[in-house]
């Protein structure tokens, strides 16, 4: 594990990891507020939250520079407590966990859509609190599509390039991801590294394209969960 090559592959599970967890829960809180909560301008703020999903990635990591910057919105404040963000692997993690928020946002809320509501009022009727109707009966029958989301939103930031490179850089060993080592192999004329990191890359992404196509299989289950 000592070998170069596996350093950036080292550094993008444990970047693509930590922005799973913050899309999924994020997401799903998102999710869920949105599916069952109506207000004026719900519409708009679901476009917003799914913009990254077809916004360029150099566009969200402009964004995140304005944002996170020494001298960002956000980054300034943060400077003064001695935080600092661009160019670590914790921006890198920010940066993936926004383009991966809306695979587990737009999964979520479907699956919470297609829960039956009947069986949440049973629960209701029964004397069961909210909180115990989301996590005993909401959460669970939406757990598959949610899971869905969340290995697609981790295959995402696994891959993440453009807004990656622009908020944290490349520094090797410390912010240089998979896809940012093929860019770099690719340019310096390296064919040996940049195949073995993209094989490993293309590996893993099949992996979990096939784990989630496993937990929503195309046609999908029944809307009521099989209950009659």
């Amino acid at each position: 594990m000592s070998d170069p090559v596996w350093v950036p592959l080292l550094l993008s599970l444990k970047v693509a990891g930590w922005a799973t967890l913050l899309a999924t829960v994020s997401g799903t809180a998102a999710a869920y507020a949105l599916s069952r909560w109506r207000w004026p301008g719900r519409d708009l703020l679901d476009a917003i939250l799914t913009l990254p999903l077809v916004l360029p990635p150099t566009v969200l990591g402009y964004y995140l520079l304005v944002l996170l910057g020494r001298r960002g919105i956000i980054g300034e404040t943060l400077a003064g407590w001695g935080i600092e963000l661009v160019f670590t692997w914790q921006g890198a993690v920010i940066a993936a966990s926004v383009v991966a928020f809306p695979l587990v946002f737009k999964s979520a809320r479907a699956a919470f859509e297609n829960v039956d509501g009947q069986l949440e009022n049973a629960a209701r009727v029964l004397g069961v609190c909210e909180a115990g109707v989301f996590f005993r009966v909401t959460l669970p029958l939406a757990a598959r599509g949610i899971a869905a989301g969340v290995l697609l939103a981790f295959a995402r930031a696994l891959g993440e390039f453009g807004a990656t490179l622009m908020i944290a850089g490349n520094l090797p060993g410390r912010t240089q991801t998979l896809s940012v080592a093929i860019y770099e192999a690719v340019q310096a004329g390296d064919d040996a590294t940049a195949n073995m990191l993209v094989v490993v890359t293309s590996i893993t992404c099949i992996v979990v394209l096939l784990l989630a196509g496993r937990l929503v299989p195309v046609g999908g289950g029944r809307r009521d969960g099989g209950l009659r």
